[in-house]
Protein backbone atom coordinates (compact mmCIF):
# COMPACT_ATOMS: atom_id res chain seq x y z
CA UNK A 1 0.00 0.00 0.00
CA UNK A 2 1.72 3.09 -1.02
CA UNK A 3 1.50 5.91 1.36
CA UNK A 4 1.31 9.95 0.75
CA UNK A 5 2.40 12.70 2.67
CA UNK A 6 1.20 15.84 2.52
CA UNK A 7 2.87 18.78 3.88
CA UNK A 8 1.25 22.09 3.47
CA UNK A 9 3.59 25.01 3.41
CA UNK A 10 3.21 28.88 3.34
CA UNK A 11 7.22 30.53 4.04
CA UNK A 12 8.70 27.39 5.35
CA UNK A 13 11.82 27.50 3.47
CA UNK A 14 13.87 26.87 6.46
CA UNK A 15 11.83 24.40 7.94
CA UNK A 16 11.38 22.12 4.93
CA UNK A 17 15.46 21.63 4.65
CA UNK A 18 15.35 20.04 8.41
CA UNK A 19 11.60 18.13 7.62
CA UNK A 20 12.13 16.65 4.35
CA UNK A 21 15.51 14.55 4.95
CA UNK A 22 14.29 12.35 7.90
CA UNK A 23 11.05 12.37 6.83
CA UNK A 24 12.66 10.34 3.26
CA UNK A 25 15.24 8.49 5.25
CA UNK A 26 12.94 6.99 7.84
CA UNK A 27 10.44 5.81 5.15
CA UNK A 28 13.09 4.34 2.82
CA UNK A 29 15.21 2.47 5.85
CA UNK A 30 11.40 1.05 6.69
CA UNK A 31 11.19 0.49 2.98
CA UNK A 32 8.25 1.90 3.00
CA UNK A 33 6.56 3.20 -0.65
CA UNK A 34 5.65 6.60 -0.27
CA UNK A 35 5.35 9.86 -1.96
CA UNK A 36 6.18 13.57 -0.59
CA UNK A 37 4.05 16.01 -1.40
CA UNK A 38 4.44 19.15 -0.67
CA UNK A 39 2.14 22.16 -1.50
CA UNK A 40 3.54 25.11 -2.01
CA UNK A 41 0.76 27.87 -0.50
CA UNK A 42 1.98 30.75 -2.84
CA UNK A 43 5.00 31.42 -0.73
CA UNK A 44 6.81 34.81 -0.45
CA UNK A 45 9.76 33.56 0.40
CA UNK A 46 12.44 31.04 -0.88
CA UNK A 47 10.21 28.11 -0.24
CA UNK A 48 9.94 27.55 -3.88
CA UNK A 49 13.43 27.52 -4.63
CA UNK A 50 14.06 25.06 -1.58
CA UNK A 51 11.79 23.00 -3.44
CA UNK A 52 13.31 22.49 -6.71
CA UNK A 53 16.96 21.57 -4.76
CA UNK A 54 15.35 19.31 -2.36
CA UNK A 55 13.41 17.41 -5.13
CA UNK A 56 16.57 16.98 -6.72
CA UNK A 57 18.21 14.87 -3.83
CA UNK A 58 14.87 13.28 -2.57
CA UNK A 59 13.21 11.35 -5.27
CA UNK A 60 10.34 11.22 -3.74
CA UNK A 61 9.56 14.24 -3.00
CA UNK A 62 7.47 16.38 -5.64
CA UNK A 63 5.90 19.45 -5.44
CA UNK A 64 2.87 21.57 -6.31
CA UNK A 65 1.63 25.61 -5.92
CA UNK A 66 -1.81 26.65 -4.68
CA UNK A 67 -2.28 29.49 -6.56
CA UNK A 68 -5.23 30.27 -4.62
CA UNK A 69 -7.04 31.38 -2.94
CA UNK A 70 -4.44 30.68 -0.10
CA UNK A 71 -4.83 29.42 3.36
CA UNK A 72 -4.17 25.98 5.51
CA UNK A 73 -7.29 24.42 4.25
CA UNK A 74 -7.23 25.32 0.70
CA UNK A 75 -3.29 23.74 0.91
CA UNK A 76 -4.14 20.56 2.29
CA UNK A 77 -7.45 20.30 0.12
CA UNK A 78 -4.81 20.75 -3.12
CA UNK A 79 -2.83 17.65 -1.19
CA UNK A 80 -6.27 15.99 -1.33
CA UNK A 81 -7.24 16.70 -4.71
CA UNK A 82 -3.25 15.44 -6.28
CA UNK A 83 -1.77 12.79 -3.97
CA UNK A 84 -1.27 9.65 -5.83
CA UNK A 85 -0.83 6.88 -2.91
CA UNK A 86 -3.40 4.34 -1.50
CA UNK A 87 -3.02 6.10 1.72
CA UNK A 88 -2.51 9.79 3.18
CA UNK A 89 -0.80 11.49 6.08
CA UNK A 90 -1.13 15.46 6.89
CA UNK A 91 2.03 16.32 8.35
CA UNK A 92 2.96 20.20 9.31
CA UNK A 93 5.96 20.87 7.27
CA UNK A 94 7.44 22.03 10.80
CA UNK A 95 8.83 18.80 11.72
CA UNK A 96 6.44 18.83 14.53
CA UNK A 97 5.22 15.83 14.14
CA UNK A 98 7.40 12.51 14.39
CA UNK A 99 8.53 10.51 11.01
CA UNK A 100 8.53 7.23 13.89
CA UNK A 101 5.22 8.00 14.73
CA UNK A 102 4.35 8.19 10.68
CA UNK A 103 5.51 4.44 10.63
CA UNK A 104 3.65 3.57 13.69
CA UNK A 105 0.23 4.80 11.67
CA UNK A 106 1.36 3.13 8.30
CA UNK A 107 1.96 -0.15 10.20
CA UNK A 108 -1.57 -0.30 12.24
CA UNK A 109 -3.34 0.89 9.27
CA UNK A 110 -1.95 -2.26 7.04
CA UNK A 111 -2.37 -4.18 9.78
CA UNK A 112 -5.65 -3.56 11.12
CA UNK A 113 -6.76 -2.94 7.88
CA UNK A 114 -8.47 1.00 9.35
CA UNK A 115 -10.08 3.52 7.28
CA UNK A 116 -8.21 6.04 9.25
CA UNK A 117 -5.98 6.25 12.16
CA UNK A 118 -5.71 9.14 14.63
CA UNK A 119 -3.07 10.19 16.90
CA UNK A 120 -3.30 11.95 20.60
CA UNK A 121 -0.46 13.36 22.31
CA UNK A 122 -2.69 13.79 25.33
CA UNK A 123 -2.77 9.83 26.41
CA UNK A 124 -0.10 7.38 27.82
CA UNK A 125 2.59 7.49 25.58
CA UNK A 126 1.70 10.60 24.24
CA UNK A 127 3.58 14.00 24.49
CA UNK A 128 4.36 17.85 23.69
CA UNK A 129 7.55 19.45 23.68
CA UNK A 130 7.71 23.16 24.37
CA UNK A 131 3.64 23.79 24.27
CA UNK A 132 2.68 26.95 24.29
CA UNK A 133 0.43 27.35 27.77
CA UNK A 134 -1.99 29.10 26.58
CA UNK A 135 -2.45 27.21 22.99
CA UNK A 136 -2.94 23.94 25.53
CA UNK A 137 -5.29 25.43 27.60
CA UNK A 138 -8.02 26.44 24.13
CA UNK A 139 -6.92 23.17 22.72
CA UNK A 140 -7.91 21.08 25.93
CA UNK A 141 -11.39 22.98 26.59
CA UNK A 142 -12.01 22.62 22.87
CA UNK A 143 -11.50 18.90 22.62
CA UNK A 144 -13.67 18.25 25.80
CA UNK A 145 -16.49 20.60 24.25
CA UNK A 146 -15.91 18.18 20.55
CA UNK A 147 -15.99 14.41 23.43
CA UNK A 148 -19.13 15.78 25.14
CA UNK A 149 -21.13 16.71 21.79
CA UNK A 150 -20.42 13.62 19.71
CA UNK A 151 -20.33 11.11 22.64
CA UNK A 152 -16.93 9.56 22.02
CA UNK A 153 -13.38 8.97 24.01
CA UNK A 154 -11.21 10.28 21.07
CA UNK A 155 -9.56 13.32 23.05
CA UNK A 156 -7.30 15.29 20.05
CA UNK A 157 -9.51 15.99 16.99
CA UNK A 158 -7.75 19.12 16.13
CA UNK A 159 -4.31 17.60 15.40
CA UNK A 160 -3.71 17.97 12.17
CA UNK A 161 -1.51 14.50 11.99
CA UNK A 162 -3.70 11.93 11.08
CA UNK A 163 -3.71 8.68 8.52
CA UNK A 164 -6.49 8.20 6.00
CA UNK A 165 -7.25 5.47 3.30
CA UNK A 166 -7.53 7.43 0.06
CA UNK A 167 -11.77 5.85 0.26
CA UNK A 168 -12.05 7.35 3.25
CA UNK A 169 -11.41 10.80 1.34
CA UNK A 170 -13.06 10.26 -1.15
CA UNK A 171 -15.97 9.40 1.10
CA UNK A 172 -15.52 12.68 2.85
CA UNK A 173 -15.94 14.85 0.00
CA UNK A 174 -16.48 17.97 -0.34
CA UNK A 175 -14.78 19.57 1.92
CA UNK A 176 -15.90 22.62 3.56
CA UNK A 177 -13.18 24.34 5.48
CA UNK A 178 -11.11 26.75 3.88
CA UNK A 179 -8.55 27.66 7.10
CA UNK A 180 -7.27 25.12 10.15
CA UNK A 181 -10.77 23.99 10.92
CA UNK A 182 -10.18 21.19 8.48
CA UNK A 183 -8.19 19.08 10.99
CA UNK A 184 -11.69 19.21 12.76
CA UNK A 185 -13.67 18.64 9.98
CA UNK A 186 -11.75 15.57 8.45
CA UNK A 187 -11.84 13.13 12.06
CA UNK A 188 -15.50 14.64 12.44
CA UNK A 189 -16.24 13.18 9.37
CA UNK A 190 -14.80 10.50 8.94
CA UNK A 191 -16.20 9.24 12.53
CA UNK A 192 -19.98 10.51 12.00
CA UNK A 193 -19.85 8.79 8.69
CA UNK A 194 -18.72 5.15 10.19
CA UNK A 195 -15.52 4.86 9.00
CA UNK A 196 -13.22 2.34 11.34
CA UNK A 197 -10.41 3.93 13.19
CA UNK A 198 -8.11 3.68 15.74
CA UNK A 199 -5.82 5.99 18.21
CA UNK A 200 -2.16 5.89 18.87
CA UNK A 201 -0.11 8.01 21.07
CA UNK A 202 2.21 10.44 19.07
CA UNK A 203 4.43 13.25 20.21
CA UNK A 204 4.94 16.99 19.37
CA UNK A 205 7.34 19.33 19.26
CA UNK A 206 7.24 22.98 18.68
CA UNK A 207 8.43 24.88 15.78
CA UNK A 208 12.34 25.73 15.06
CA UNK A 209 12.04 28.44 12.46
CA UNK A 210 9.43 31.28 11.70
CA UNK A 211 5.90 31.24 13.11
CA UNK A 212 2.92 29.36 13.42
CA UNK A 213 0.03 30.56 10.79
CA UNK A 214 -2.75 29.58 13.61
CA UNK A 215 -4.36 32.26 14.91
CA UNK A 216 -7.08 31.09 17.53
CA UNK A 217 -9.17 34.21 18.04
CA UNK A 218 -9.74 34.46 14.18
CA UNK A 219 -10.60 30.19 14.21
CA UNK A 220 -13.47 30.30 17.04
CA UNK A 221 -15.96 30.56 14.75
CA UNK A 222 -14.94 28.71 12.03
CA UNK A 223 -14.60 25.40 14.44
CA UNK A 224 -17.88 26.12 15.97
CA UNK A 225 -19.44 25.81 12.08
CA UNK A 226 -17.40 22.57 11.50
CA UNK A 227 -18.85 21.62 14.80
CA UNK A 228 -22.40 22.52 14.18
CA UNK A 229 -22.10 21.06 10.75
CA UNK A 230 -20.94 17.82 11.75
CA UNK A 231 -23.26 17.92 14.81
CA UNK A 232 -26.85 18.03 12.25
CA UNK A 233 -25.34 15.39 10.08
CA UNK A 234 -24.86 13.09 13.28
CA UNK A 235 -28.30 13.49 14.28
CA UNK A 236 -30.76 14.60 11.56
CA UNK A 237 -29.45 13.30 8.48
CA UNK A 238 -30.73 9.63 8.56
CA UNK A 239 -27.42 8.67 7.61
CA UNK A 240 -27.68 9.26 3.84
CA UNK A 241 -23.68 9.70 4.37
CA UNK A 242 -22.56 6.83 6.39
CA UNK A 243 -20.11 4.77 4.76
CA UNK A 244 -21.57 2.49 1.68
CA UNK A 245 -20.40 -1.27 2.98
CA UNK A 246 -19.32 -3.34 0.51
Amino acid sequence: MKLSVVIPAYNESESLKETIPPLFETLTKEQIDHELLVVNDNSSDSTLETLESLSNQYQTLRFVTNEGPNGFGFAVRKGLENFEGDCVAIMMADLSDSPNDLVEFYRTMVSGDYDCVFGSRFIKGGKTVDYPRLKRIINRMANNLVRVVFRFRYNDCTNAFKLYKKSTIEGLKPFLSPHFNLTLELPLKSIVRGYSYTVLPNSWTNRKYGKSNLSIREMGSRYFFILLYCFIEKYFSKGDFKKKWD
